[in-house]
């Protein structure tokens, strides 16, 4: 089967383009975008260095009926409220030392979205990729949508202590948000293989989500197909650089096992779409990724960081 056989031929809503806008930006540890094997408490307590300041990336996808998002960035109030994380004890002391976060205040998602020329209004869909508080940071601006979300993540946000695992459930149980938990079914269809699992979004090919656990129990990544574009994948936190994935690298954030899978799996993926372009959250990269494939060139890709 070829590539583009593998996409639905006749699109009743197809991809207009594809943007990516940024909440900001965000440092992080060394040992955050790439493990050294050594246990998550032992490098953030003792790391004594952030990267350089990296993306807090949304991917904007407008189709005809309106705009879809992948995740939502980092909400502004992050760096105003003194009590929008955790403050006291273990938990408060991981995330002082987790990440630093620069949001200015033209850096809310509807200003993002309004830069490149959209209305947050249009937003008729957004795919969390998971629920850690970088990506869940625009739902406030986000009631008239509906969120669409990993059944297991989901689940894992109603577990016990959902704080010490990155997910604050006063800033995503928000009142008036229309949430759609989606579980991925098992597929043979060749165009994803080696996943053996997937959900079509909107049941037209163009956007399919799936599973990539690891970072979380239900982290998510999306493919956008469409002919004669470049396959994309929107991987979240699956890896903080492509070109580390690409070496079989996993970031130090997560379940080494099943991130080690997952980054087989994708780089499975990429030999089945040579020109797949890999989208993380955190890439500084991204952006170069996404202006250079053929989006750019049939629907005016935009970045705005």
């Amino acid at each position: 089967m070829t590539q583009n056989a593998a996409v639905a031929p006749k699109l009743s809503n197809p991809i207009k383009a594809v943007s990516v806008v940024s909440t900001g930006t965000v440092d992080i540890r060394p040992q955050h975008v790439r493990s050294n094997g050594t246990p998550f408490l032992w490098w953030l307590m003792t790391s004594r260095r952030w990267t350089d300041p990296r993306p807090i990336n949304v991917y904007v996808i407008e189709r005809e009926d309106g705009l879809v998002l992948f995740d939502t960035g980092q909400d502004r109030a992050s760096v105003t409220d003194p009590n929008y994380f955790p403050t006291s004890g273990l938990t408060g002391l991981i995330y002082r030392r987790l990440a630093r976060f620069q949001i200015d205040s033209d850096q809310t998602l509807t200003a993002r979205l309004a830069s490149i020329g959209y209305d947050i209004a249009d937003v008729h869909t957004v795919v969390l990729s998971h629920l850690h508080q970088d990506h869940i940071g625009g739902l406030s601006e986000l009631s008239h949508a509906e969120i669409v979300v990993d059944q297991r993540e989901w689940d894992d946000l109603h577990q016990p202590n959902p704080e010490n695992r990155g997910m604050l459930t006063s800033h995503i149980n928000l009142p008036g948000l229309r949430w759609r938990q989606v579980t991925p079914r098992a597929t043979n269809d060749p165009a994803v293989a080696p996943f053996t699992a997937a959900h079509d979004l909107f049941g037209d090919g163009t956007l399919v989500l799936l599973p990539t656990p690891g970072h979380t129990p239900g982290s998510l990544s999306l493919l956008v197909r469409q002919p004669g574009a470049t396959p994309l994948l929107m991987v979240g936190d699956v890896t903080y650089d492509v070109h580390l994935m690409q070496d079989g690298h996993i970031p130090g954030v997560g379940e080494r096992a099943r991130l080690r899978e997952t980054t087989r799996a994708i780089n499975t993926l990429r030999g089945r779409y040579p020109n797949l372009a890999v989208l993380p959250a955190h890439d500084p990269a991204a952006g170069g990724h996404l202006s250079g494939s053929s989006w750019a060139e049939r629907a005016g890709v935009t970045t705005a960081n």
